[in-house]
């Protein structure tokens, strides 16, 4: 039976690139991913664990693609290794097989743990942008579909005894939109 040479990618959102990971590396078979590392579970990684097998060897640009903290990190690579796997991990240079030594744990550790601050300090610094932008009156999330000349057309509307479903018809929108928008509460 042939061994594999397994990729596992993962790239944030759906606009990162994730041709510069695992570049001129030949590999068998390739999962991946596109979604944030903070949650373990991922479609294509839990594909990735189900396909290797014993003597296969499962390759990761880096560690904090195949987890953003610490504790994913160490349950991943055990699973992995109880299973006979080899990982490598490119950036960092680290191979870890079931004979591990205190140093590769160690590294792993450290590692880890500076993906985790890594992602806990992205967190704070969107928080602190938000709450600073929020603070200079930006307004955050979508902008509203209707505006106060909307307003005044759905009123002007509803006043000529329109329903509320034919002026959502009529506007183009929800019911729920002009509901909000004449601040009515909904009736059934």
């Amino acid at each position: 039976m042939k061994h594999q040479v397994v990729g596992y990618i993962r790239v944030s959102s759906q606009g990162q690139n994730t041709a510069r990971q695992l570049v001129d590396i030949k590999l068998d078979r390739t999962f991946t991913d596109i979604m944030t590392g903070s949650i373990k579970s991922r479609p294509q990684l839990e594909e990735c664990l189900k396909y290797v097998r014993e003597g296969d060897t499962l390759v990761v640009d880096s560690i904090d693609r195949l987890a953003r903290n610490l504790r994913d990190l160490q349950d991943i690579l055990q699973s992995l290794l109880e299973k006979g796997v080899i990982v490598k991990f490119i950036k960092e240079n680290l191979t870890f097989t079931a004979s591990n030594d205190h140093m590769s744990t160690l590294m792993l550790q450290m590692m880890g743990a500076f993906a985790e601050f890594e992602r806990n300090m992205i967190r704070s610094r969107q928080k602190e942008g938000i709450e600073q932008a929020v603070r200079a009156g930006k307004k955050m999330g979508r902008p509203p579909v209707l505006n106060g000349k909307h307003k005044k057309q759905a009123k002007d509307l509803r006043e000529q005894g329109m329903s509320i479903r034919k002026i959502a018809m009529t506007m183009g929108v929800c019911r729920a939109s002009i509901y909000k928008l004449l601040d009515l509460v909904p009736t059934r």
